[in-house]
Order: C-alpha cells, then structure tokens, then sequence
C-alpha cells in the first residue's frame, strides 16, 4: 500500500471515528515513510482521541515547525490542550496566535491539511475558508476540490451532492484516486443510487483489491439494496481477509437477530464483536456505544442478547462517565430487561451529568408510568410539553402521553389520537433512510411492537364475525407489523402479532399459517401455543384446543403462570361440559399473581407474565357464567361484586356492568338489569353493546317494540357511522317494520355505497314491504354501479319468486359469465347461482338444462375442492362426473390438468386424446395436449391430431385455432420462421390472439431457444454471434417485437404484470446496459409487490447476468431453486433452472448442475438445452461415449436443426470413434446450413481420414 492509499485509509478511520485504527496505519506510515510529517500528525491526532492528551502535545509539538503540517499541528494543540481537563489558557492563546499569523503564508499544503483536519474534527466552515483558499492559491487545485466536495456532502443538512459529484469526477480525471471514489461513492448513496455507488466501490477494489474500506463499503450498499445474501457474503469474505473486522462482525450478528432469527448465533458473533473491540478499538467509548443501539431494538428483549449489550455498554460508560447518553442507554437497557429500580438509577445519572437532557427525562417518566406514579409523571410531561418547540416532536414523548392517557382511563378516541400521533410522527423520521443499520436503529421494531400491543388492547377480544366491518385498528396494526417483518423477518414477535391481528380480523387461516411459523421457529413460543388454542377453540375444534394447551405445557411449565391459559382451558372444558372443572381452572387462575391488585400496575418484573386488562376480566366474567351454569347464583353473584370491585374506574367496567345486567335478568330483575345497563353513557366504550342488551330485554322479557327500536335510535344518534345504521335497519326488519328499515340502510348506503352486505339487506327490506319492481330496479343499479356478484342471486331469487324465470335466467347467467375462478368465496356464489339455475330450468319444464345446471354445480364442488387444495377429492368428483357424461369438456380438461400438477403425463395426455376422439376440432383441449406431448418427448404424435382436424373440418387451416396450435408444434420442434408464419395467422382472433402475440414476442426475442444470460455456450460458434449480420437481425427481431406489444391488450391485473414483463424482457434484448438496468428496476419493483412471482424473479437473474453479476444473480435462481413446481410457472421454472446450471457449469460445479437439468427432464422429457447441457458435462469430463447419447437427445429434440448441436454430436462420435455416425451427422448439417464454420475441417475430415485404413 502506497503513501497516498494510507493517507486516504487514514481519513477513512478519522471520518468512522476508529481512532485506535488510525493510530496503527499512521505507525504503518511512520515505518515506511518516516520522512513524511502527515503520518507523525495523524499519531499524534490518535494518541489524542484515545485519551492520552500530555503524551499527543509532545508529539505534536515536535511537528509543529514542519512547512506541510505545521498550520494543522497548531490548530490540534488549541483542540488538545480544549480537550484537557484543565485547558492552559496561555499555551492556547500563544497557538491561537500563532495559527493567525502563519495563514497569512502559508502554503498549499500547509492548508490543505490544516482544512482537512478541521473536518475531521467537525469544524466544516472553518474548512470551507482553508480549502477555498487552498484552490485559489493552486488556480484550481484537483485535490482540494476532491476535499471540498466531501465537505459538501458531510455538511449536515441539505448536503450539496449535484456540486459535489462534479467536483468527484473531476478528480477522477487523471486516475483513479481513492479518496474521490470513496466520495463519488458516498455522493451517489446519498443520491438513492446505491447501484451506482456500488460500480464505484467494485472500481475501488479492482484498482485497490487490499484497500478493505472499499469491502465495507460493498457490504453496506448491498444491504442498502435489500440483498442480504450478497451482504453476509461480502462479510464472510472481509473476515477472510481480517477476522477482527469490526463492521463484518457487527453485520453478522444483525443479520441473525434480523434476518433468521437465530438467537444463539446471534449471541456467538456479538462475543466475537466485543473480542474485536476490545482488541482493535480498546478505548473508543462511542463506537462501543454505538454497536449497541440496532440490536437492543430489534432482539424482541431476549436476554441474551441484551445481557451481550449491556456489557458493551457498561465498558462504553466505564471509558468516558461523564457521557450522559452511555448512562441513558443503560436505563433503556434495564426498562427492555424488566429491571425498572435499576433503570430509574441510570436515568438519574445521566440527568445529573447532563441537566437538559430530553431523552433521560423521558426514560425517567417511562419508568414512573412503570411504576404507577402517575401525578409525578403527568407533572414531568408538562414541563416536557413547555419546552416541545425548542426540543421538537418526539414519538416517544407523544407516546408517554398515550400511556398516561390509558392508565388515567381517559376516552379511548383521546388515546388513538395519541397513538396514531406517535405512528405518524415516528415514521416521518425514517423516511428516506436506506436499509441500514441506522435504519435498523431509528425503525426500532421494539417500539413499534409497543405501540401495536396497545392498539389491540382498544380491539375486539373475539374474531370478528364474516359481515362485520373490520375494526380500523385492526387495519393500522396489519400495516405497522408488515413493515417490520419486511425489514426484521426473524422477529418472531412480529409474525406472532400478524397472526393475532388476522384472528381478530376473522381471517383464521392466515392467523393459523403465521402460527405455524412461529412454532417451526421456535416450538417452545408459550403465546403462539395459547393462540393457536384459541384459533382451534374459535373453529369448535375443542380437542385440537386441549392437545395445543398440553403441548405449551410440555415446552414451558411457566404457562401455568398465565391467567389466559386458564382461561382458554376452562373454555374448552365448558365446551366439553365439564363445567365443575372449569370452574376449578379459573380458581387456579384467580389466585395468580396479578390477578388482583386494586390500583396497581398490572405488569409484572417478566414481561411475559404481564396480565392483560381484558384477560384478568374474562376470566371474572367467564367464572360468573360458570357458576351461573352450575346453578351457584350465590357464588356467580360473589365473583361478580369482585369484579365490580377490582375494575371500578377502569376502561372495563362497562363489561363488568353488562356482566351484572346478565345476571340480574338471569335471576328474574329486569328492572335492575335495565338500570343498570342505562347507566351506561355513550363516551363509554362498550356503549353500543350495553344498548344492544337493552334492546334485546324490551323486546324479549317486556314484549315493548318502541323501547327497543329506541336503544338503536339512540346508538344511530350518538354515532352516526354505516355499523350504527346497520344495526338501526336489521332491528326494523326484527320487528317487522321493513319500511323504517329501508330508511336506515339507505343511510348506511349513503356512507358506505360499495358495501355489499347493505345493498343485499337493501333488497330484502324492499322485497318484504313487497315492493318489487322497486326492489328489482335497486339490484339492477348496484349491480350496474359494480357491487359484489351476489346481488345477482338475491335478484334471481326474487324474480324466480315472481315468476320471471326469462328474466332469472338471464341473471344468473350474467352472474356465471366470467373467467374460471380459484378463490373459494367466488366459488361457492357460483354454487349457489348453479342451484337456483336447476331450479328456474325445472319450473320452465327444461329438464336437460336443468340437468347440465346440476352435472356444472358438481363441477363447481370439483374446483371448489382442487381450490382447497384437495386434489383426491377434486379428481373422485371429476370421476363422478364423467360416469354420468362422458362428454364433459370442463371435467376432462380438469383431470388432464390435475393429472399435469402431479406430473403424470401420460394420463394426462390419455384424457386429452379422450376429448380429441370425440372433437378432433376441439383446439383449446388441441393445444394443451402439444404442451403435454412435449413434455412427455412425445411430439412425433402431434401431426396425427392435425389430420384429425382437418378431415373432421375441411377449412380447419383457415381456423385461428388451427394455426395456433400449428405455430406451437413448429416452435416447439425448432420451426421459429414457420411458427411465426402461423402464430401471424392467429393474432387478430379475438381468442387466440393474446397468446399467439405473446408467442411471437419470445420468438422474436430468443429464436433459437438459447439460455438468455447463460455463458457456457455464448461464444461456441466463434465470430458468427458478433457478426455484423447477426447483430443487424437481432435489432430488427426487438423492433418487431416491441410492435408487437403494442398490439397486447390485458384485461387481468396478471395480464398487466406479463405486459410489463414482456416490455422489460424487450429492453434487456437491447444489451445497452442503461436499458438493462432500467428493466432490472422493473422485475425488482414487481418481485417486491408481488410475492414469489417467479417471471419477475428470472428476469432479475437474467439482468443480473447480462450486466456480470453472476453472484446476484445465482442468489435470485437459487431462491426460484427452492420454491415448489408449479404448472402456471413451469416455463419460468425450466428457465431458471438452466440458466442456474450454466452458473454452475461456469464454475464447474458438475454435480450441482447435473441435479437442475435432471429436474428439468422430469419436467420435459424434450427440453433439448438440459440433453445440451449434460452432454456438454460429460464431454468436459472425457467421457465422449456418454457426452454423444445426450447429445443425440438434443439433436432428436431440436428436429435436426440446431447446427450448433449437430457439430457437437458429431465431435462427440468422432471422438468416441463412431466415425460413420460422425461423418452422417456432418453431412446432415451441412445440407442445412452449407457455410457452417470448421465442421468440415475439424470434424468430417478427420473422420473420413480415420476410416482409411
């Protein structure tokens, strides 16, 4: 390493503040180049900032009379001698003195290094004066402009970047600086070109390969980038090079605690981080700080961890303890650890070491709310709140105020306001950041999971009912927790929440899959057990409940220690109707520590035993019942004055006084349960369902329809909202007023006019009162103005009833005139639809139709199963349905595709051919039976189907299906310029076009069927791929390829999505790495937005390979690699998996890549690029016998017409000395392509000279 690349090292640490690191190149530089002061400065400067400041004033002393840096060693005494504990005045006014009157001389690099160290230290104006001078002096000086462009971009806010690149690039004129790289670098970062920054950093460690800042730089960009693989892999590289890297430590571990999980592994790489700080940076109190801060807020508090932290901290505190913030880190360590006394004590260290300290007065009132001393904190949050302007707005401040609010039980509107205040104001603060260990840090999953847990304590307990309109906060919380667990997915604690929120939202399955996950991670997750019993106990699946609750206590006997647990079991025993034991578990439950304290926090020292609010009332109220079942009212009543008692003045004393309504109606008082119930105000939460049981007692016990219709009238009234209105209508049709009713909806509507559960009770109301013209032209509007399908069947239904069955004909087949659906609702609406249609067939007397409605309902039970994911029962009813009518297109096409899914393609192909028999014509069932004969390498058999058509249909050639298929068996057996012909022939039919443009697209694109972005065989026909010709035709096949995207015109979300793909696929073609970049945006936009979607993934790769990037790309077909087959996918699929095994071949990984092309056959018996590939391998490998039989597979499935190919196999023969089959081969080729370069020379006539005797 040169002079100048220590130099740029040496500003790099100055700049990461690694202070020990600078002291040992500057040693470095002393050793090598003893006669340059600048090393001796940036010693001395080191020496300083580890704190041995009497040692760095003899060293810079001894310089200071040096031309280069004597302007500099003068500025660093004053900074030393400010340093000390007692400045010498005198000394620093002598400096002072003498910095003036030497800067009137000074020369060039006297300033130079007196402006660059002012920037290591902070002073950036003061540099700005040194350095423009600098520049003035020198007429334009390339190094100072490299230096003021990094004061530009480090300036703080609004940083100068579109300057500050110029004045890079200039530097870079003359060659390859480090210093400006790693600026241009860092320019373009703060650009959001991490792409860009990333080429400038590869430009480093190609010139630089032993400069490892460049490496750490790499690393953080790729991780900017979202590719945590690429990062860990840079990583590992960097600890090759330096086991004691401290950034590739610290990137390891974040990557297990963020990205897997993985506590333990976590645990081990941070023991190694303290290691290397303790041996690379023994006294640099603030990075010791510093590497803290990203995992005590994304650990979920596991102990280990922050035990691992607290440690680092404790070393920060014990280097420098009069640093506020170190002490004020320490008491949030102790707040996430539980050990409240403990943090308090911290947090009144760093207020007396620093008075105005905001972020310790604020962990000081956290810790009061801990501990329920709500006037202090309420007293501190004022002053706090004085002073706001001048501190500015503080998440965390705002939430403390939530936390109040709720434990002062103000109105619930009051608290959400806060929060969603904290939400708003928090988010605000990271917007922009890239992915990052900043970012990592200010995200703070930890407060955000807080903020979660407290909305949901403001949700419904039990899973919202199908209808029932989803609660906001529910809504809020989905997106607050997706966010996390796309940046921290090894936050189980975040996957737990999701499920929660999806159970209470009503959707079970996904609360269910994200248990799993949380299970598979770690099997002893106490909560997610209890969870998942609760999902079981919702679905009546009691058994399943208990078996969850006893595999949670297998795993943790702590759970005997949760109320909740007590609670779900004696809800399965009652279930069960073992009500006594029931009974007996919520005693065991009441007597837990928690359960009872009037007053009193209700969170223990162990965050995980914290006793939730709602719970411990469930419990109460779950008791009540239970001795009300047994017939114990005297001890139903008891439990039920303890609940009254221990939650009077709580948020949930309203529940607690529907509980006493219950039981006063259940011994008979009326009176006293309505009292009770009016009692209730409407600011109170609960209010609605408090009117609702008052409603239901008039109408029910006092028989009064007025009192009752006044509890909704009042609810409508004191919360004007669609739900409210609702409830007005529905009770108007309960007591047969369905005129009142239509009045109420129709102001729901009004609120909410897309809902269509209000539009379908709407149309009841309207049918009741027996207007049904009425009703009818309402169900023809809503569906007009595009409201939900089964508004159809409800107007069906109602013109059935009046006898209009022309008329219930047409809309019900309106309703099931769509495209085939999956989704499992959609399905059973066309269920339903199919029913009712057998029935206006019979009352029209039209048996046959009534018939076919029936065999289709079993059609729709068939994709209802194979929607479920239940193909055995799906393919039995296929069965069931063919017995009765062998003709069944829908039904046979079904089993062929179920028969594909499991891959079995000959029965697959067996059905097809069924279909065939009976309707040679058929060219839908025609062209998948091509895909299937293909797949099974059986497309000799295709031709036969042609002659099929064409003597059932003599103008089938004119058929657009026809020439589809026709186009597909060309392309498919090595016919591109004929299948084009064909596919033309079919591409303004309004069937067949889309598909037949999409074929002539790819055709366009890649003729010849080659692995786009694979390299084994990209320069094997010599200089015929860079002929001049060949380029001109491969622009003229773009162009016409992107004429023909013009012509595409989807009418599916997906269908946009291909188009988009296909666009991208066109600009790629281009090979002009703007465009390639530009179409790499784009797949990595729609890979984001869309899950798993494997187009947008391959295309990726293919980018990524076009542009060298071979890792990148590998880590995108490795994770296609692993994802299960799938039919819709399947050319994706078989494209990634060869162009994975080109990267592999590429690195000679044989094996790897005999194992994809080997998944590629079991798939395609006639993909001829795996035969290609493997006869490829076993050539590299001299087995020449082997290499020609998979090349003879190749050639048969190219239809000889691959000349590249047919060399191959002919080198192959000759080599294995079938001389004969060689020279055959030879001639083949050359039939075809006569100018075939070498074939002649290399191969047929040595073959012919090694058959002459």
């Amino acid at each position: 390493m040169d002079s100048q690349e220590l130099k740029t090292l040496i500003n790099y640490y100055c700049q990461e503040r690694y202070f020990h690191h600078v002291l040992l190149v500057a040693s470095e530089g002393i050793k090598r180049y003893g006669s340059d002061p600048v090393f001796r400065f940036y010693h001395a400067y080191g020496t300083l900032m580890e704190g041995k400041t009497q040692e760095a004033l003899r060293e810079f002393e001894a310089i200071k009379n040096k031309q280069d840096v004597s302007l500099c060693s003068l500025i660093a005494l004053i900074y030393a001698h400010k340093m000390s504990p007692n400045p010498d005045r005198e000394a620093i006014l002598e400096s002072d003195a003498r910095v003036k009157e030497q800067r009137k001389g000074a020369g060039e690099k006297a300033l130079y290094h007196a402006g660059l160290f002012l920037w290591h230290i902070g002073r950036h104006d003061k540099a700005r004066e040194y350095i423009d001078r600098m520049i003035k002096m020198s007429d334009g000086s390339k190094q100072g402009h490299v230096l003021k462009a990094w004061l530009d971009i480090t300036r703080g806010k609004d940083p100068y970047t579109k300057k500050a690149l110029k004045y890079f690039e200039e530097g870079l004129q003359d060659g390859n600086d480090t210093f400006a790289l790693l600026g241009k670098a860092q320019c373009l970062e703060m650009r959001q070109n991490y792409s860009g920054a990333l080429e400038t950093v590869n430009q480093i460690i190609v010139n630089f390969p032993s400069f490892l800042p460049s490496f750490v730089k790499k690393m953080k960009l790729q991780l900017a980038l979202q590719d945590w693989d690429q990062t860990v892999e840079t990583a590992q590289w960097l600890l090759l090079q330096d086991s004691q890297n401290v950034e590739a430590l610290r990137m390891q571990a974040l990557y297990y605690v963020c990205r897997e999980g993985d506590i333990e592994k976590a645990s081990t790489k941070l023991e190694n981080l303290g290691n290397a700080l303790d041996a690379m940076e023994p006294q640099n109190a603030q990075l010791f700080y510093n590497i803290t801060l990203a995992f005590s807020r994304t650990c979920g508090r596991s102990q280990l961890i922050l035990q691992k932290i607290q440690t680092l901290l404790e070393k920060a505190f014990s280097l420098n303890p009069q640093q506020s913030e170190f002490a004020t880190e320490l008491g949030y360590q102790m707040i996430l650890q539980g050990r409240v006394k403990e943090a308090l004590k911290w947090y009144k260290t760093a207020m007396t070491l620093d008075e105005t300290s905001v972020s310790a007065l604020v962990g000081f009132i956290q810790c009061q709310l801990i501990e329920g001393q709500l006037q202090d904190a309420d007293q501190q949050l004022e002053f706090l709140n004085e002073i706001q302007q001048s501190i500015g707005k503080s998440a965390e401040l705002i939430y403390l105020h939530a936390v109040l609010a709720m434990k002062k039980n103000k109105r619930q509107e009051e608290v959400i306001n806060l929060l969603n205040d904290v939400l708003d104001t928090h988010f605000s603060q990271i917007e922009g950041l890239p992915l990052g260990i900043q970012y990592f840090e200010k995200l703070n999953p930890d407060f955000l999971l807080e903020i979660v847990t407290e909305y949901l304590s403001f949700c419904p307990m039990q899973p919202a009912s199908p209808g029932q309109p989803l609660c906001p906060l529910l809504r809020r919380c989905v997106s607050v927790l997706e966010t996390v667990v796309r940046t921290v997915p090894g936050l189980l604690q975040t996957v737990f929440l999701i499920a929660k929120v999806k159970y209470l939202s009503g959707d079970i399955e996904a609360a269910f899959n994200n248990l799993q996950h949380c299970l598979e991670h770690n099997p002893s997750y106490a909560d997610a057990h209890l969870l998942l019993a609760q999902v079981y106990l919702s679905q009546e699946k009691v058994k399943l409940c208990s078996q969850s609750l006893e595999l949670c206590l297998s795993y943790d006997f702590k759970v005997r220690e949760y109320p909740l647990y007590h609670l779900i079991k004696a809800q399965s025993q009652k279930k069960m109707g073992e009500i006594a034991d029931a009974i007996k578990t919520l005693h065991m439950a009441m007597s837990l520590p928690g359960m009872k304290r009037i007053g009193a926090s209700t969170k223990s020292k162990d965050r995980k035993t914290e006793v939730d609010t709602s719970h411990r009332l469930s419990i109460f109220l779950e008791l009540i019942e239970l001795h009300r079942l047994n017939g114990e009212q005297h001890e139903a009543a008891k439990v039920l004055q303890d609940a009254i008692h221990e939650f009077s003045g709580t948020s949930e004393e309203v529940r607690v006084a529907i509980a006493n309504a219950d039981l006063a109606l259940a011994q008979g008082d009326i009176e006293r349960a309505l009292s009770i119930l009016q009692n209730v105000t409407a600011e109170q939460p609960y209010f609605i369902e408090a009117r609702e049981k008052m409603a239901d007692i008039y109408l029910k016990h006092r028989k009064d329809k007025m009192l009752y219709i006044t509890c909704f009238r009042e609810i409508a009234e004191r919360m004007a909202n669609p739900r409210s209105f609702l409830l007005l209508g529905d009770a108007y049709m309960n007591i047969l007023e369905p005129e009142e009713a239509i009045v109420a909806y129709e102001q729901a509507l009004n609120q909410n006019p897309k809902d269509g559960t209000l539009a379908s009770k709407m149309g009841k109301a309207l049918i009741k009162t027996h207007n049904y013209s009425m009703a009818i032209t309402y169900y023809e509007t809503a569906l007009k103005s595009g409201q939900k399908n089964y508004l159809c069947y409800d107007l069906a239904e109602l013109l059935l009833k009046l006898k209009w069955y022309d008329k219930a004909e047409k809309v019900l087949q309106h309703a099931l005139a769509h495209e085939p659906v999956n989704e499992l609702s959609a399905l059973m609406e066309d269920g339903r639809c199919q029913v009712l249609l057998a029935k206006v067939y019979s009352k029209m007397e039209r048996p046959g139709d009534a018939i076919t409605a029936l065999q289709q309902i079993m059609l729709e039970l068939a994709r209802l199963y194979l929607a479920q994911d239940d193909p055995d029962s799906c393919l039995r009813q296929c069965a069931l349905l063919l017995q009765s009518d062998q003709d069944n297109e829908a039904a046979t096409m079904m089993m062929a595709d179920l028969m594909f899914r499991k891959q079995d393609y000959e029965q697959a192909v067996f059905h097809l051919q069924q279909l065939l028999e009976r309707k040679p014509d058929n060219y839908m069932t025609l062209s998948r039976l091509i895909d299937l004969l293909r797949r099974c390498g059986k497309l000799e058999d295709v031709p036969r189907f042609f002659s099929m058509a064409e003597k059932r249909n003599s103008r089938a050639k004119l058929e657009p299906g026809f020439q589809y298929c026709k186009g597909l068996y060309l392309w498919y057996t090595g016919e591109p310029n004929d299948a084009l012909r064909h596919f033309n022939k079919a591409r303004k039919d309004r069937d067949w076009g889309q598909n037949a443009l999409y074929n002539m697209i790819e055709i366009c694109l890649n003729p010849d069927n080659e692995t786009i972005g694979g390299e084994v065989f990209e320069n094997l026909d010599g200089d015929l791929g860079n002929s001049t010709e060949k380029q001109e035709s491969v622009q003229l096949a773009v162009r016409t390829a992107e004429k023909l995207l013009k012509e595409l015109k989807p009418q599916t979300v997906q269908g946009h999505v291909q188009l988009r793909i296909m666009e991208n696929y066109c600009l790629m073609a281009t090979k002009q790495k703007s465009n390639v970049e530009q179409a790499l945006n784009t797949f990595t936009e729609i890979a984001a937005s869309e899950k798993d979607h494997i187009p947008a993934l391959l295309g990726m790769a293919t980018a990524y390979m076009i542009l060298k990037q071979t890792p990148r790309a590998r880590n995108q077909l490795k994770r296609i690699a692993k994802m299960n087959w799938n039919a819709i996918d399947a050319e994706e699929f078989e494209k990634s998996w060869l162009l994975l095994a080109d990267i592999y071949i590429q690195s000679a990984k044989y094996d790897m890549a005999e194992e994809l092309l080997k998944r590629c056959l079991r798939h395609n018996r006639s993909c001829c690029k795996a035969y290609e590939y493997m006869g490829y391998i076993m050539e590299k490998e001299q087995a020449y016998t082997d290499a020609a039989l998979n090349y003879e597979m190749a050639w048969k499935y190219s239809n000889r017409t691959n000349p590249a190919v047919g060399y191959k196999l002919a080198f192959n023969y000759l080599k294995a000395k079938r001389y004969v089959d060689s020279i055959d081969i030879c001639h083949q080729v050359l039939e075809a392509h006569p100018t075939y370069p070498k074939i002649r020379k290399d191969i047929l006539d040595k073959a012919r000279a090694s058959l002459r005797p």
